[in-house]
């Protein structure tokens, strides 16, 4: 989730908590040791071979002629040894081969681009809340100087029913919207990839807000005539995080069905959802949240490889719903009046601090140079064992991503983010300008900022790409993406103009 107070913040109202990541010198250490040991040790048949492969190699090269006659005539002389060590040798292949991840690649992704007719300037949208009668004075100022310090811009997309006066709620209305969301961003990607769509094998849509029956990804089916065995699943109430959520389970069904494409749909619902009383807390969902929507196709076909945009290296998640606060810290009730909106914590920012730090924990020792991670262990050691009044050495993320796509939140979110990780101003350029030209679309808001590196011309072969959002909960969940060329926009993408 994502949210603004009237001095930006961009995660909820008005807070003493400030956002900030994790603090290396409480709670870290033990932690990450730990995870570093995991992976050691679940790494550990690569690491014996690889050294043992080159010790082979240089023993190798310094043979001569007549070591290899001898080693032929003791081979000739030992015929059961050879047979049992190229069975086992065969075993070990294929069992590698059969346990290995497989590769999963995203070909393509679009994303929705709204009608010129359904911008909301500031202006109209301050007077559509004031002929709506649900504001008081109040309200109404407290709603403008959201909107004049959120970091949006005028150019954002309301949907048609929130536009008209008297606006119109309704079932109908709402199912008008998503249908225009997620058909257009379909239409965009099944037209760009030319992919078959009867060789779609796995559908996820991910919608918090607004659940039809049936359920949105059976419109998909039926609208597209999607093959009757897909295996089809339709995430509902997790929040902007959705998104990379709905990745990581496209990921696991593409490790146990081979030769498939999968298909993730990541959109939020402005129309049922616009919250009509007069409780602050519940009013920024109105001035941030807008419509917006995309649609992401990936593959574990191999013969993709040359096609395929991305390859997706890891998916970290972060859950801390087994903690009272952190579960109901974003939270849909009625307020006084009975009136439904989306309820933000005074605890909100404090919870999404840690639920960050613990997602960072978990991503570092996967991602981070080798350099890093050991001035990172030397400090460790020279505190923990020597008692140094050594500095603690905080790992730094740039050398382990070129660029970064933040949940464009809000202002104050991407700023505080900016900050603590010491990030420059190009590499949170996408999360503001996304957030300026289409506002928060929730969980779809991280592949419009993927779609404006690639509109900049700016990925290159090799660069990994981080996406972290955070959803109710409480959740941090994150992606990382390493590009396979040089990437170009696609036609039809949300930046063309």
């Amino acid at each position: 989730m994502g949210g603004s107070d009237p001095d930006g913040c961009g995660m909820g109202v008005r807070m003493q908590q400030r956002l900030r990541l994790p603090d290396f010198l409480h709670g870290v250490n033990l932690n990450y040791v730990k995870l570093v040991y995991h992976h050691l040790i679940s790494h550990l048949l690569t690491m014996f071979l690889i050294p043992l492969m080159v010790v082979i190699a240089i023993l190798t090269s310094k043979m001569n002629p007549g070591d290899v006659r001898q080693l032929w005539f003791h081979l000739q002389h030992n015929l059961v040894s050879i047979l049992v060590c190229t069975g086992l040798t065969v075993l070990g292949c294929i069992a590698y081969i059969m346990t290995r991840p497989r590769a999963v690649y995203l070909v393509d992704h679009s994303c929705y681009r709204g009608l010129p007719q359904h911008k909301v300037r500031f202006d109209r949208f301050l007077e559509h809340s004031s002929l709506t009668g649900y504001f008081d004075e109040s309200s109404l100022e407290f709603q403008r100087k959201i909107l004049e310090r959120s970091g949006l811009g005028e150019e954002t997309y309301f949907p048609e029913a929130m536009i008209q006066i008297p606006h119109h709620p309704s079932l109908k209305a709402a199912n008008e919207e998503a249908e225009q969301v997620v058909f257009s961003a379909l239409d965009t990607l099944f037209l760009n990839t030319s992919v078959e769509k009867k060789d779609v094998g796995i559908l996820i849509v991910n919608c918090s807000l607004f659940n039809p029956i049936p359920s949105f990804s059976s419109k998909i089916v039926n609208k597209y005539q999607l093959r009757g065995n897909i295996k089809s699943f339709n995430l509902a109430g997790m929040g902007c995080s959705a998104g990379v959520l709905a990745v990581n389970l496209a990921n696991d069904l593409l490790q146990v069905h081979r030769n498939t494409y999968a298909v993730v749909v990541s959109t939020e619902n402005i129309t049922q959802n616009w919250y009509m009383g007069n409780k602050k807390s519940m009013l920024i969902s109105n001035c941030l949240f807008r419509v917006g929507g995309a649609a992401i196709l990936l593959s574990n076909k191999s013969v993709d490889q040359g096609r395929a945009k991305y390859r997706l290296l890891h998916t970290v998640r972060t859950h801390c719903g087994a903690d009272d606060a952190a579960f109901s810290c974003v939270i849909q009730e009625e307020d006084s009046n009975g009136k439904i909106g989306v309820s933000l914590s005074k605890d909100l920012m404090e919870i999404a601090g840690g639920a960050l730090k613990t997602n960072i924990i978990t991503l570092g020792p996967l991602v981070l140079p080798i350099r890093e991670q050991l001035l990172f262990f030397a400090t460790l050691v020279a505190r923990k064992l020597f008692n140094a009044k050594v500095k603690p050495y905080i790992p730094n993320f740039k050398l382990a991503f070129d660029h970064f796509c933040i949940h464009a939140g809000g202002r104050a979110l991407i700023d505080e983010l900016e900050k603590n990780l010491q990030l420059l101003p190009v590499h949170v350029e996408p999360s503001r300008m996304a957030l300026h030209r289409f506002g928060n679309t929730s969980s779809s808001s991280i592949w419009y900022e993927l779609g404006y590196i690639e509109a900049k011309g700016r990925m290159r072969k090799g660069n990994r790409v981080w996406q972290i959002a955070f959803g109710s909960g409480f959740k941090c969940n994150s992606a990382v993406w390493e590009a396979l060329r040089d990437v170009k926009a696609s036609p039809k993408n949300p930046w063309e103009d």
